[in-house]
């Protein structure tokens, strides 16, 4: 049983991570070791203080040494559930629980748009995991839609199991498989009746689907976590970064904006600490 979970690599989960370790915690941090393609990608920061006129790149790398200095690890397996279990936490990651007594959420803002019915038919026929429902499709016909490379790896396990596979990435895909169809057609609606029956696109077309894989590399924070308190689209939390749960933190973008550099790490460690008064009061 660990003391944290920390979900998110960004600035958020990065301060988090460093107060949690110069506390000397227990803690899991699952993310990408690239930390942030937000941060990464920005041309030009001129309001994080003490740099001036930094670039996005530059500040990366301040984190990473920040990071490496610390030996801090950052898990790079993708959680798609978390669970409230009492006084801890479960956290399934690429088919793998993993328990904690508390919760620091850093997982930024999904920039995806939810297809019209993806909600709805979540859990009858729609899955985020492969490993997790693949067994479910064994010889069936399914959609993948995937928006990250990093996923590849589950759209060749799904094409092992499935029958036929309607392949949508939004990159330059590698798969290649018999019973693999890549298209470069939009999806736009999930449709059926008590569960998944067709995948519509943007172009009219209908196709006939046992279910659909959504792998995306954000799942949105109501369909991550059941019952987390959500306002205007980002999870609510108090001035200690406490959610509507006991013992789970919220911090960076996702608990809305402005989504700047500096707001996401003051956050990430009033929620550190928030976690250390929460365990010595356990």
């Amino acid at each position: 049983m660990h003391d944290c979970i920390i979900i998110g690599s960004g600035p958020a989960g990065l301060s988090a991570a460093i107060n949690l370790k110069n506390y000397n915690k227990n803690f899991i941090w699952f993310g990408t070791k690239n930390l942030s393609n937000k941060v990464v990608k920005a041309e030009k920061i001129i309001n994080y203080p003490g740099f001036p006129e930094i670039t996005g790149a530059e500040l990366a790398d301040r984190f990473r040494e920040h990071m490496e200095s610390l030996k801090l690890e950052i898990i790079e397996k993708t959680v798609t559930s978390i669970m409230a279990a009492g006084n801890y936490y479960m956290v399934l990651a690429d088919n793998e629980i993993y328990e904690a007594k508390t919760l620091i959420l850093a997982m930024g803002v999904m920039t995806a748009r939810l297809l019209e019915g993806e909600e709805e038919y979540l859990g009858r026929g729609v899955s985020y995991c492969a490993t997790c429902d693949g067994k479910l499709y064994e010889h069936k016909k399914i959609a993948v839609i995937c928006n990250d490379p990093k996923f590849e790896h589950e759209v060749e396990y799904l094409a092992e199991l499935a029958a036929e596979v309607q392949y949508f990435p939004t990159f330059e895909s590698r798969v290649q498989a018999d019973n693999v169809t890549v298209s470069r057609e939009i999806p736009a609606r999930i449709t059926g009746d008590k569960s998944v029956q067709a995948l519509e696109l943007r172009s009219g077309e209908r196709l006939q689907v046992d279910g659909v894989f959504c792998l995306r590399n954000a799942i949105t924070p109501a369909h991550l976590f059941p019952g987390i308190q959500i306002e205007n689209g980002h999870i609510a939390v108090d001035r200690a970064m406490a959610t509507n749960f006991n013992g789970c933190f919220a911090c960076g973008d996702c608990t809305g904006r402005p989504y700047q550099y500096a707001k996401a790490v003051g956050e990430g460690n009033v929620a550190a600490h928030s976690v250390i008064k929460y365990l010595s009061q356990m």
